[in-house]
């Protein structure tokens, strides 16, 4: 054994599920009782009224089944992708890098596919001119769940829109619409002194299943007739974060309090005796060397955002639908208007709650401008809880602020040791990330102690364990957006449960629950990563 791998085993790493995890099934299962159980609950099903469905009825009954085919495997990882997440160091992750501005309905698969492009089209216009005098055609491939369910998600018109020049955070959603509405069109691409001419059909559709190094993997090329003169394989990896191939973390200022884990986080607020939201905002500061006010500066600019959203989405008209094949009906405004009327408190506070988180997810369902926290798709979370604590309870604005720093922590920790992305871990990584990242928010607005925002962050994550992506029509809008809601409803009762109860009687901590969530997204299987292969996504059918 080499001395490397001594260490390796001396120091084990806290987020390698591997030595967590048992490879057999524990002794003293009992298959027979196993087996009666499922009996048991077939016979309550039928006693309900439950029909089962023809393969079911033809089925051979349970013992004489055949043992069940192993579940079909995610496609693994490349070896050299993620290097972020491999490194061993502290989390380095800024918050104008996490929380983004742009068009929904996916940070995954749109967001990220129009940085890509856009970082293509500022590399090949950097080429020299004799090789740009040779250039004939842009060409933009999509691969994996990219491919898969990029129809709904408007993947095509994301990526041209990031070769014409446009950029997430300030691209006119109405260009995205024309795009949808006319596709016909075509753009000039100017590439030094040569023009080339770019639509839809640039972008293509290529292969669903391979040995791709990301669920989200796309190729985008520079043709010279049939000479490939600038290619690069991108990974958008959740959160609209990209990587490519070579690709190497940006070289960042050291934090003033290194942390990897919630349990070395929590250490230095503790230790200080301060604030996890204070340690966070110095990290800033220190990381990407910028003064206190300008870190405020940027988090108002997303709770400015978040607001925004909110406000669109409510004032939107109670008749409209959504773009696509599921023809549904926005209800953020219904919902809000019969909270209002309640004569019990509580619903009116739930009720609000779920039509603000409506709200903003029926926002990204329309492909207007979002933000990532820490996805397109959990988009109606965050900002629901901001937008209730901000403008209903009025809560100080600088505890808003805070409750943002407090919830970055969060998504910085799950980015660095598990995944924000659907396609690599199911709805766990978006709705789950967001709804814990809420949770924090909250505890930190009401100046709960570091040890109750760990724990209301981490309850809220725990109960999306195992949570899949199986989007309709492979639009981000059933199950997605009602999700959002419930995502938001989970935060508040995180706190709720987390300010109420001994905080050092909580038996499940933060760090923990990020390894289940890691391990359970290299466990499921890759129907449920939002490929649109199973779930809803199979059973439910469009008339």
């Amino acid at each position: 054994m080499s001395k490397q791998e001594d260490v390796r085993n001396d120091n084990p790493d806290p987020f390698d599920p591997s030595a967590q995890v048992p490879r057999e099934i524990p002794a003293g299962f009992d298959r027979r009782k196993f087996i009666m159980r499922g009996a048991v609950i077939g016979a309550a099903a039928v006693m309900n009224g439950c029909a089962r469905s023809e393969t079911e009825k033809t089925a051979p009954p349970p013992a004489a089944a055949a043992a069940p085919s192993p579940a079909a495997p995610a496609v693994p990882l490349a070896a050299d992708l993620y290097v972020v997440m491999r490194e061993k160091g502290p989390v380095l992750t800024t918050v104008d890098e996490f929380y983004k501005v742009g068009p929904g309905p996916s940070s995954s698969h749109t967001i990220g596919p129009m940085r890509i492009t856009y970082d293509f089209y500022q590399r090949a216009a950097k080429l020299p001119a004799d090789t740009l005098a040779k250039a004939t055609k842009l060409q933009v491939n999509l691969f994996g769940s990219l491919s898969a369910t990029g129809k709904g998600h408007g993947t095509e018109r994301a990526s041209l829109a990031g070769l014409v020049g446009k950029e997430p955070a300030t691209v006119d959603p109405k260009f995205l619409d024309g795009l949808r509405d006319k596709p016909d069109q075509v753009f000039p691409v100017k590439l030094g002194n040569k023009s080339i001419d770019v639509s839809l059909k640039d972008v293509i559709y290529d292969a669903t299943k391979g040995d791709f190094k990301h669920p989200n993997t796309m190729t985008v090329k520079l043709l010279g007739g049939n000479d490939v003169l600038l290619e690069q394989e991108y990974y958008s990896v959740g959160g609209g974060f990209i990587e490519w191939k070579g690709y190497t973390p940006p070289k960042k200022n050291p934090p003033k309090y290194p942390f990897a884990t919630m349990k070395e986080l929590r250490a230095h607020a503790d230790t200080n005796k301060t604030t996890i939201a204070k340690i966070m905002l110095a990290n800033e500061m220190s990381i990407a060397g910028r003064s206190e006010a300008e870190v405020n500066a940027f988090i108002d600019k997303i709770i400015n955002a978040m607001v925004a959203t909110v406000k669109s989405g409510l004032s939107t008209p109670e008749d409209d639908v959504l773009p696509g094949p599921i023809k549904l009906h926005s209800k953020a405004a219904t919902v809000y208007k019969r909270a209002m009327d309640d004569k019990f408190q509580a619903d009116r506070g739930i009720g609000a709650l779920s039509a603000f988180a409506l709200a903003a997810s029926e926002e990204n369902g329309r492909g207007h401008l979002v933000i990532t926290a820490p996805t397109g798709g959990s988009a109606g979370v965050m900002p629901s809880l901001v937008y209730g604590l901000l403008e209903e309870r009025k809560v100080d604005r600088q505890k808003i602020r805070d409750g943002m720093l407090a919830a970055a922590a969060i998504g910085y920790l799950c980015k660095h040791h598990a995944t924000l992305s659907a396609a690599e871990g199911g709805c766990q990584a978006e709705i789950g990330v967001a709804s814990s990242m809420a949770a924090a928010l909250t505890a930190t607005a009401y100046d709960a102690p570091t040890l109750v925002v760990e724990n209301a962050a981490e309850s809220a994550l725990e109960h999306h364990l195992g949570m899949t992506c199986d989007p309709v029509a492979g639009y981000v809008q059933v199950p997605c957006i009602e999700r959002c809601a419930f995502g938001a409803v989970k935060a508040w009762t995180a706190y709720a449960i987390a300010s109420n109860e001994i905080g050092s009687r909580h038996r499940v901590d933060f760090d923990a629950t990020v390894m289940a969530l890691a391990q359970t997204a290299k466990d499921m299987n890759s129907k449920y990563k939002e490929t649109s292969e199973a779930g809803l996504a199979l059973s439910v059918t469009l008339c």
